[in-house]
């Protein structure tokens, strides 16, 4: 049975992954850089001047950082405040090194992710230095996997806004209207001549938005006169239901007027939660003349 990547697998990437010193005290910046070195780490850098630090880091990203609480001018806190500006990553990867117990809870709650009390112990400073790294290790692939999951949503929808709008190029091409109505049955986009066709009386359809409500369907004005009644219940019954429908016939005979026959496809519409959000189709004349 495969399995994803173990520890073990990261153990050589967090050897090369950056970490930066931040420490007043000369003494403690070399003790650090040396047991690094010999436990492996191959990319360490130190500065003894905090205000250097978050310029540092927005240059070099670094995996980790380490990072005194106790300097003069500008301490381990405020260094912290200032590394929360980073927008790229809001990930702090800091662990603070102190001799003040009361500081370790106060430096979490400041968004550090881990402590070392001083004066070091060896073995727990290649501990903690460890596994913070291979927690960095597994937020930055999880933070690639988001990136990639985005990239990959964008796509998609890019792709099926491309679909849908062949789709209608075909179906305008195919038919004499397309139409979508929403879910009050007002029209909301029209192409072609349905409303001169049908004889139908809506509000100003303007940049695809209705600026009054339509009919439920082409025929539940009172002022369209000769439309087929059995074939009007017929289609309420399927609107009803949100049945789609298929070369529906729907024919109309104007008083004095000239017969006309049409065939109407539409499909019920639905967002993502399943409600129930209009129909759309499209539409041909197949009759027009006089009886």
């Amino acid at each position: 049975m495969a399995t994803g990547p173990s520890m073990a697998d990261d153990a050589p990437q967090a050897m090369a992954t950056s970490i930066l010193i931040v420490d007043d005290q000369d003494v403690n910046v070399r003790l650090l850089q040396r047991l690094l070195a010999d436990a492996g780490y191959s990319q360490v850098s130190a500065t003894t001047l905090p205000a250097e630090v978050c310029a540092l880091h927005r240059h070099h990203d670094y995996d980790l950082i380490l990072l005194d609480l106790q300097m003069p001018g500008m301490d381990g806190f405020q260094v912290m405040d200032g590394l929360k500006t980073n927008a790229s990553d809001p990930y702090l990867p800091v662990i603070v090194l102190t001799a003040q117990p009361g500081h370790k809870l106060r430096a979490l709650e400041a968004g550090a992710r881990d402590f070392i009390s001083k004066p070091l112990d060896m073995i727990e400073v290649r501990t903690r230095i460890r596994n913070m790294l291979e927690v960095r290790l597994l937020h930055r692939r999880l933070a690639l996997h988001n990136d990639e999951l985005e990239a990959t949503v964008r796509e998609r929808t890019a792709e099926l806004r491309e679909s849908e709008a062949r789709f209608r190029s075909l179906t305008e091409l195919a038919s004499d209207w397309y139409w979508e109505q929403d879910e009050i049955g007002a029209f909301t986009k029209v192409s072609g001549p349905v409303l001169e066709m049908l004889g139908i009386r809506v509000g100003t359809l303007a940049d695809g938005e209705p600026q009054a409500p339509g009919p439920t369907d082409p025929a539940d004005r009172a002022d369209q006169a000769g439309w087929n009644e059995a074939e009007r219940a017929n289609l309420r019954t399927r609107i009803t239901a949100r049945e789609p429908f298929l070369d529906f016939p729907f024919s109309r005979q104007p008083p004095g007027g000239v017969r006309q026959l049409f065939r109407v496809s539409g499909q019920p519409m639905f967002d993502r939660t399943c409600r129930f959000i209009g129909y759309r189709g499209v539409g041909v004349e197949v009759l027009s003349g006089s009886l």
